[in-house]
């Protein structure tokens, strides 16, 4: 007599079949899934001054794959998840741009099987983007990726460029993507195309200024974020938007990323609203360029974006 054989369900087999039931395969632009407590908690927020910018540090994904006995992918996947649910709950808001640090270059340093794991769920997850063209379009979201892009495989720069460029019209939402990124790199590379510009002769030495800086970095023509959020508990910026976060408020949660809610966003809103006399105060206006650095910072940005679009 034959037997049949029993599947053997352990813990961990569980919670990864419920990870991936109640998230599978996940948008770029959801629904809204706020309660209805939520959406008032919301308009009474909308009372007060809503940050036009807010910059994420999603930290946490390997600790909430550790605690929930799943693996490291499952945990950067929830990390995406949330990622898609904090854009819905970002644009309910009104907010009008939103940057987060997705791949840092020190990530390079960790061990190859996690890289190609991140590599893989980003290839996955930017195809996904562009099958969702319309989708972007109809909210005016434009998807800007910034970085230094040099050490990411050819194929992963190709969907990046394309990603850009049939996005490069809506003007409505920003989503800038800090992707190979590190605020030293961001730097260098602007000290590096403000020293050839003065040895070309594109630039006087007159024209040296912190507002010259800031327009030659990756993140222009952005402004700096009003709010920048940083999760799981850590209170340091790990070399993100370093220059950009001088006068930024600050918002450090002990909740791990892939856990953050919508009621942990709505008290980082209500703390920079709270705050925000006080660190405005130390923001000064910024003085314009010379026509000589207008035009200069504007073919700085124009290299950049055409080298990515001629891969698209």
């Amino acid at each position: 007599m034959s037997t049949v054989p029993t599947k053997t369900w352990s813990w961990d087999n569980l919670v990864k079949n419920v990870l991936c039931l109640t998230h599978p395969d996940m948008s770029w632009i959801r629904d809204n899934s706020m309660t209805w407590t939520q959406r008032f908690c919301a308009q009474v927020l909308r009372y007060g001054e809503i940050p036009k910018h807010v910059a994420f540090i999603m930290d946490g994904n390997r600790r909430y794959a550790r605690k929930n006995h799943v693996g490291k992918k499952d945990g950067h996947v929830r990390g995406f998840d949330k990622l898609s649910e904090t854009l819905q709950w970002c644009l309910h808001l009104g907010i009008k741009e939103v940057t987060v640090y997705a791949f840092s270059l020190d990530n390079f340093r960790r061990t190859q099987e996690e890289i190609d794991i991140l590599f893989d769920l980003a290839r996955e997850k930017f195809k996904r983007l562009l099958e969702e063209k319309d989708k972007l379009n109809e909210h005016g979201v434009c998807i800007n990726f910034v970085g230094n892009f040099k050490q990411l495989p050819e194929d992963l720069v190709k969907l990046i460029a394309e990603s850009m460029f049939i996005t490069k019209q809506n003007n409505k939402t920003f989503l800038n993507v800090a992707f190979s990124y590190t605020g030293h790199d961001e730097l260098t590379n602007a000290f590096n195309h403000i020293s050839n510009g003065i040895k070309n002769k594109d630039l006087e030495e007159s024209d040296l200024s912190v507002e010259i800086i800031d327009n030659c970095l990756y993140t222009y023509p952005s402004p700096p974020p009003d709010l920048l959020i940083r999760t799981s508990g850590e209170t340091r910026l790990s070399d993100f938007m370093i220059w950009q976060c001088s006068y930024s408020y600050i918002y450090f949660t002990s909740t791990l990323w892939p856990e953050f809610s919508a009621w942990d966003f709505m008290i980082a809103i209500f703390m920079y609203q709270r705050n925000l006399r006080e660190f405005l105060r130390y923001r000064s206006p910024s003085r314009r360029l010379s026509s000589r650095a207008e035009k200069f910072v504007e073919n700085v940005k124009q290299k950049r974006l055409n080298s990515l679009y001629t891969i698209a």
